[in-house]
């Protein structure tokens, strides 16, 4: 009932004010003691990456274990109701459905409002990018989001709870504030690699589900790994797959080259797919929670 519960605030409401957003928080930790990280020699930077990696995420995973025990001391319906107000905020569902919207309605009025409006999806260059690469782009996003934002933290609420939803949440945002090369190589590769061990299983979850019966396994793992991420590759490949798509990030990868150069119908038929599979996933963890309760692991 809580996973239900907190699509629904999701899907409604949107997100919480920054004020008041624990993900907020968690980025403003992992910026301030990430200011000077990359200053470091190799070694030390990458000591002292997963030394404050590690520290905030104890501090998260203890704060939601004990905000966990107090609510399972509420009656049943007081205590769902506790638990998607605190679980929604470790996901954004509507929010990347949106944004990917916002993409689309600002590439009909002009390009270059759409590779402005790109910029809120990706962290690759825009400025340059054609129109069908302004789709594709917003579709990869869709897809990769899709497991970062709800699929994911979904995984992991099932299996450990509230503290592995904040666990996968906390390691998600540090990978997207320190998981680069360049002169994040050493400073940011503890959480790169966390976040691709939490990956490993629900992206490739997310890209079955999205790719359905359109593909047999072989041909999912054979586009997914075209990619040079472990993960991300799995659930974009699904989409391209599942929708006859050419997905390509220009100098990088070429998923289903055969595929068909996305257009507007093909934007909303992605969306109508991750909005299945969003609901699909939320169905399948509120009935597994329903059934063996939160963190199945028995951890916490």
């Amino acid at each position: 009932m809580a996973v239900i519960l907190a699509l629904l605030l999701d899907w409604f409401f949107r997100e919480p004010p920054a004020r008041l957003h624990p993900v907020v928080w968690m980025g403003t930790y992992l910026k301030t003691v990430g200011s000077n990280l990359t200053a470091n020699p190799p070694t030390k930077a990458f000591l002292l990456g997963g030394f404050y990696w590690l520290l905030g995420c104890g501090a998260v995973v203890g704060v939601y274990a004990g905000l966990e025990a107090l609510i399972t001391r509420a009656s049943g319906g007081v205590e769902a109701i506790l638990a998607a107000f605190l679980l929604k905020p470790l996901f954004a569902f509507r929010m990347l459905l949106d944004e990917v919207v916002a993409v689309e309605e600002a590439l009909q009025r002009n390009l270059e409002a759409a590779r402005l409006r790109l910029r809120n999806l990706v962290s690759r260059p825009t400025e340059s990018l054609s129109e069908s690469e302004v789709r594709e782009s917003a579709l990869e996003s869709l897809a990769e989001n899709l497991n970062d934002s709800l699929v994911a933290p979904l995984f992991w609420f099932v299996l450990l709870g509230l503290p592995g939803a904040a666990l996968y949440r906390f390691a998600n945002t540090a990978d997207a504030l320190w998981g680069y090369r360049g002169r994040w190589e050493w400073a940011g590769k503890f959480a790169a690699r966390a976040d691709d061990l939490l990956n490993y299983i629900p992206a490739r979850i997310t890209g079955l589900l999205l790719c359905g019966l359109a593909c047999p396994w072989k041909t999912l793992s054979r586009e997914a790994h075209k990619t040079p991420s472990p993960n991300s590759g799995w659930p974009m490949a699904g989409l391209a797959l599942c929708l006859g798509l050419r997905l390509s990030k220009p100098g990088a990868y070429t998923l289903h080259p055969n595929g068909r150069v996305p257009t507007t119908d093909d934007v909303r038929a992605g969306l109508r797919r991750a909005a299945w599979v969003g609901w699909s996933a939320g169905i399948l963890a509120g009935l597994s929670t329903w059934m063996v309760g939160r963190g199945i692991l028995g951890l916490f």
